[in-house]
C-alpha cells in the first residue's frame, strides 16, 4: 500500500515545496547569518559605549546624592549601572559581580513573563557559566573610535562574547561600572521568523492546491473517460482546453478514441458483409446438392451446407451485436440475474438462482442478460444443471454459474473461447452449438471492462463473470434507471422451478 502523500498530486506538491522552502531558508541563514552576526555585535558595541559614554558626562555633572537615583532611572532590561570606590583589577571577580546586578529586578519595569511564569525575556546569567567562560581574557582598554572620553576606561567580555563590560574612573575618583547583555541576538528562531515561516508555508500551500487541482481536474476526467472506454461506452469528446500539455492529451485522447470506434465499426461491417456475401454460394451449393444420386453422398453436402449456414447466421448475428451499441445505465443487477434464471426456468431448464446482496450497477443490460444467458445455457447443457449466485470482492462483482458436469481440462479453458471452437465432437448444433455462445459472452465481459474466468467445481465448472467494481453505484445515477422487479425472494430448487 502506498502511503498517502504518494497518492496524492497536492500533498506531492505542497511537500516538495515546503521542502524548498526550508532548505532555501536555511541556505539563507547559512550564508548570511555569520556576516549578520557580525554586524549586530559591532552595532550593539557601538550603543553600549555611546550610552555608556552619555552616562559618564552626566555622573560628572550631577550632584552626589543624585547619582544613585539617576543610575537606576537609566537602566534598562540589557544592562546595569553601579559605582564603586576601589579599582575593579580582578576580571573575573567583576564579571561575578555583572552577574549579580543583571539578575537584579529593575524598580520600574514589571516582567509580566517571569511574573506568571512563562519565563523571561532575557536569560539568566550563572555565577558558574560566567566564571568557565572567557578565563584567560582580562581588562583591555578601549580603542579611541569607541572610547573618546579624557577619563581613562577598561573593557571586558563575558559569557563567550555575548556580554560587555566597562569600568570608566570619574573625575572625584569613583569607578562608574557598566554590564551590558543581551543573549538572544544570535537566535535566529524566535517567534517572528516562526510567524513568518508559518504564513509564507501557508500561502505557498493554498497555491500548491489550488495549481494541483487545476491539473488533477483534467486527469481525473481523462481518467473517468479511459475507464468508460475501456467499457466500451460511447463517450463525447473530451474538452480541448487549458494549458498546452493537457490540451495535447485530450486531443491524443480523443483521436485514439475516435481511431478505435473507427476500427471496430470496419471490423463489424467486414464482418458482417462477410456473413452476408456468404448465403449466394451456400444457396447455390444446396441447389446443386439436390442433383446428386447418391442419396448418401447427398445427405452429407446437406449436413456440411446446413452447418456452414449455422455458423454464417451466428457470425452475421454477431456482427450485429457487435454493431448496435447498446446505452450504459443503472441497473438492479441481483434482479437482473435473477429475472435471467427465472426465464430459464419457466422454458423448462433447471436453473436456479441464490439470492446475492442488492447492488446497483452501470452496465449493458441487454448484453449482460445475454452472456448469463449464453453460460446457464451452457451450464444445463453439459452439467445438467445451473446454480447462479452473485459475490463481490474488494475490486470485482462477480456473477457465478456453476455446474456438476465433467468440467473442461484446465489446457483448453482459454481455447473454448476462440469462435466457432468447440470441445463436443459431434458437431452436432443441438449438443455443442456452433462455438460463439462463449466468444460472445467473453466479448461482452470485455467491453464492461471485466472477463470471464473458467474454474474447476469439484465436480463441474465454475464460470465467473468478473466485472470491475467501477461500474457500481451506490446512489441514484442522474438519467434513465432501470429496476426489475422479480416474483422470486429465495431460492428455488432446481426441481421445484422446472414446469
Amino acid at each position: 500500500m502506498r502511503h498517502w502523500w504518494k497518492r496524492s498530486l497536492a500533498a506531492q506538491l505542497i511537500g516538495f515545496t515546503l521542502m524548498a522552502l526550508v532548505v532555501a531558508q536555511g541556505l539563507t541563514i547559512l550564508i548570511s547569518w555569520d556576516e549578520r552576526s557580525k554586524a549586530l555585535h559591532a552595532a550593539m558595541k557601538s550603543e553600549f559605549f555611546s550610552r555608556s559614554a552619555s552616562i559618564t558626562r552626566l555622573m560628572e555633572t550631577m550632584p552626589q546624592p543624585l547619582r544613585d537615583q539617576a543610575l537606576l532611572a537609566s537602566e534598562t532590561v540589557y544592562s546595569r549601572f553601579w559605582l564603586s570606590a576601589e579599582d575593579p583589577t580582578d576580571a573575573t571577580t567583576w564579571r561575578s559581580r555583572a552577574v549579580s546586578e543583571l539578575d537584579r529586578p529593575l524598580e520600574n519595569y514589571v516582567d509580566l513573563m517571569r511574573k506568571y511564569g512563562l519565563g523571561s525575556q532575557t536569560k539568566r546569567l550563572t555565577q558558574q557559566g560566567v566564571a568557565q567562560s572567557n578565563t584567560n581574557e582580562g581588562w583591555t582598554t578601549p580603542s579611541q573610535v569607541l572610547w573618546n572620553l579624557p577619563q581613562p576606561a577598561k573593557f571586558v567580555y563575558f559569557d563567550d562574547r555575548n556580554g560587555y563590560g566597562l569600568a570608566v574612573q570619574l573625575n572625584n575618583g569613583m569607578w562608574l561600572n557598566t554590564a551590558y547583555y543581551k543573549a538572544d541576538v544570535d537566535q535566529w528562531w524566535n517567534a517572528k521568523s516562526l510567524i513568518s515561516l508559518c504564513l509564507t508555508a501557508v500561502v505557498l500551500a493554498l497555491i500548491c492546491i489550488l495549481v494541483a487541482r487545476m491539473i488533477a481536474r483534467p486527469l481525473r476526467g481523462l481518467a473517468i473517460s479511459a475507464e468508460a472506454l475501456g467499457r466500451g461506452e460511447s463517450l463525447p469528446p473530451l474538452p480541448e482546453q487549458g494549458p498546452d500539455d493537457i490540451r495535447r492529451t485530450a486531443e491524443a485522447f480523443n483521436k485514439m478514441q475516435e481511431r478505435l470506434r473507427r476500427f471496430v465499426d470496419d471490423r463489424t461491417r467486414m464482418l458482417a458483409a462477410i456473413g452476408h456475401d456468404l448465403r449466394t454460394p451456400l444457396t447455390s451449393l444446396r441447389l446443386r446438392a439436390e442433383f446428386v444420386t447418391d442419396k448418401n453422398v447427398q445427405q452429407k453436402m446437406l449436413a456440411t451446407i446446413d452447418e456452414l449456414q449455422n455458423m454464417t447466421e451466428a457470425a452475421i448475428a454477431f456482427a450485429r451485436g457487435e454493431a448496435n451499441v447498446e446505452e450504459t445505465r443503472a441497473m438492479e443487477l441481483d434482479a437482473l440475474v435473477g429475472s435471467i434464471c427465472d426465464d430459464l426456468s419457466d422454458l423448462g431448464q433447471a436453473v436456479e438462482y441464490v439470492e446475492g446482496p442488492t447492488m446497483t450497477y452501470r452496465c449493458r443490460p441487454d448484453g449482460l442478460r445475454r452472456a448469463v444467458r449464453n453460460l446457464a445455457e451452457n451450464a444445463v447443457r453439459y452439467g445438467g444443471k445451473a446454480r447462479v449466485h452473485i459475490v463481490q470482492s474488494l475490486a470485482t462483482v462477480d456473477i457465478v454459474v456453476e455446474d456438476s458436469g465433467p468440467g473442461i481440462p484446465e489446457a483448453m479453458r482459454e481455447k473454448v473461447f476462440d469462435p466457432f471452437y468447440r470441445l463436443e465432437a459431434s458437431r452436432n448444433r443441438d449438443t455443442g452449438g456452433v462455438g460463439l455462445g462463449l466468444s460472445i459472452a467473453r466479448a461482452i465481459a470485455r467491453q464492461h471492462g471485466g472477463d470471464i474466468i473458467l474454474r474447476s467445481n469439484d465436480p463441474g465448472l465454475r464460470a465467473i463473470i468478473s466485472l470491475p467494481k467501477e461500474g457500481r453505484t451506490d446512489t441514484a445515477i442522474k438519467g434513465r434507471k432501470v429496476s426489475l422487479t422479480r416474483t422470486v425472494s429465495r431460492v428455488r430448487p432446481a426441481r421445484d422451478r422446472v414446469a
